[in-house]
């Protein structure tokens, strides 16, 4: 990754170095009415080319110094409790110990977990109602479900 930033870098000054070349000519920028300031064009595109590279860049470091003092903080947090189940004895690290459940680390769901939580068969699915017996709910009629195989299409070729 460092060696395509220097090459970024590099084709930016060689772009900046060319244009300087072609263009060294003195203008006039008028400040005000009676402050006028004489430069030359690479100048004033050098100084454009920073007031808008260095607030942009002063923004990403900022951000990144802010999502890596978080990332630290809750590898810390991770690390703590772990070593806090282990001398509590809450871990289990025999595989053959059935006995009680581990509980598995909470990870942030992703598109792909909900994408795979979509092709789950929904027929068996239960809703809590407050009793002791699960009761079942019936599956949603979802238009691209694939159809039952014991069903079979009207000899007409109608869909209905």
């Amino acid at each position: 990754m460092q060696i395509v930033r220097t090459i970024v870098w590099v084709l930016i000054l060689f772009g900046i170095l060319a244009f300087s070349l072609f263009n060294w000519k003195p203008v006039e920028v008028a400040l005000w009415e009676n402050l006028v300031l004489e430069t030359k064009i690479p100048a004033l595109v050098i100084a454009a080319f920073l007031l808008g590279l260095v607030p942009t860049w002063l923004y990403h470091r900022s951000v990144r110094w802010s999502l890596k003092r978080r990332i630290r903080s809750l590898e810390s947090s991770i690390k703590s409790s772990a070593l806090s189940q282990q001398r509590h004895g809450d871990v289990t690290t025999d595989a053959d110990d059935t006995s009680r459940p581990v509980s598995a680390p909470a990870t942030a769901r992703t598109s792909v977990d909900r994408s795979v939580d979509n092709t789950v068969d929904r027929s068996a699915r239960t809703e809590p109602t407050g009793t002791s017996t699960p009761r079942p709910v019936p599956p949603r009629d979802d238009p691209f479900a694939p159809t039952d195989p014991a069903r079979k299409p009207p000899p007409d070729g109608s869909t209905t």
